[in-house]
């Protein structure tokens, strides 16, 4: 107890002494985790747009309008039994115009343009358990023989929508998000690292003379990296304290304007979710210092 408190008194010695350092490090640590706090709030966010949209992607099969009904039987059974597929629906001409209609009520001219003709096709919907299986699906429907028979429009793939180039486009961004934040989150780490290994530098050169006299009287290589170790640490844990304290004000203060402006995205983020960031960034900030102290003591101090 005596040593831990020793560690501790020297500590806030050093953190004095080299106090205009020693703030440049806990501003960078401060930023780093706020930023890094943020890429996760954003990421959880990202994630479940990306959830919520990846639910929606479905195949609509069109049909010709004097398609068999026993190859449209057999062109259902067929995609039911497809790795992927949840359910399969059947949307009759009637049924499609009236969709149209319902979903036209703001331009009724449109509806009055079509004179009482339906150009609209029959189509077999086709609702995914694995988005990420849409284009397999779309494929396995395209070289179906049945399909090939009955398809509605000019060409197979002109008669198969689900998206395709949205569809793609979302698993693209998906991934890039994934690869940036990772990219981003080692680059900051490092600058917080290298901040917290000058600090601690130049707190072992201030106190050279002095680390030199306690090997002389047979100091023990843990008591002299002690009071760094924890400067190292009293740095992380006072930029994390005050990055988490910036992410709990902009929860309480930006996050619900956001909300009620975004309405249509989930932007509903529980305690929890926030409780396990902060939790993270804490023993993020706290590795991050005692790994950057223990490299400076390594190349300076030799011990």
């Amino acid at each position: 107890m005596s040593s831990f408190a020793y560690f501790i008194k020297e500590s806030l010695r050093g953190f004095a002494r080299n106090l205009s350092t020693a703030l440049g490090s806990i501003v960078t640590i401060f930023l780093s985790l706020l930023i890094i706090g943020i890429f996760f709030v954003g990421g959880i966010v990202v994630e479940r747009v990306v959830s919520s949209i990846e639910n929606e992607v479905s195949i609509a099969v069109f049909l010709a309008d004097d398609a068999p009904e026993s190859d449209i039987q057999t062109l259902e059974n067929y995609i039911k039994g497809l790795d992927g597929v949840a359910s399969v629906g059947f949307t009759t001409k009637e049924q499609a115009l009236d969709n149209f209609r319902n979903s036209m009520t703001s331009n009724p001219e449109i509806i009055d343009s079509l004179d009482g003709q339906n150009p609209l096709p029959a189509s077999i919907d086709v609702e995914l358990s694995d988005p990420q299986l849409v284009e397999q699906v779309a494929s396995s429907i395209r070289e179906n023989t049945t399909f090939q028979k009955i398809y509605g429009y000019n060409t197979a793939a002109e008669s198969l929508k689900y998206g395709q180039q949205t569809v793609q486009k979302l698993f693209d961004l998906t991934s890039a998000v994934r690869y940036v934040g990772i990219a981003l989150i080692a680059l900051l780490i490092f600058i917080a690292m290298v901040f917290i290994n000058n600090t601690i530098r130049l707190a072992i050169l201030a106190r050279r003379k002095e680390i030199a006299i306690m090997r002389l009287v047979g100091a023990s290589n843990g008591f002299i990296r002690g009071p760094f170790l924890m400067e190292g640490a009293l740095h992380a844990i006072i930029g994390s304290l005050l990055a988490v304290g910036m992410l709990e004000l902009l929860r309480n203060l930006a996050l619900p304007k956001l909300q009620s402006a975004l309405q249509f995205l989930p932007l509903q983020l529980d305690l929890n979710s926030f409780l396990m960031i902060y939790a993270a960034l804490i023993l993020a900030g706290l590795i991050i210092g005692l790994f950057g102290s223990a490299l400076a003591m390594r190349r300076y101090l030799k011990v």
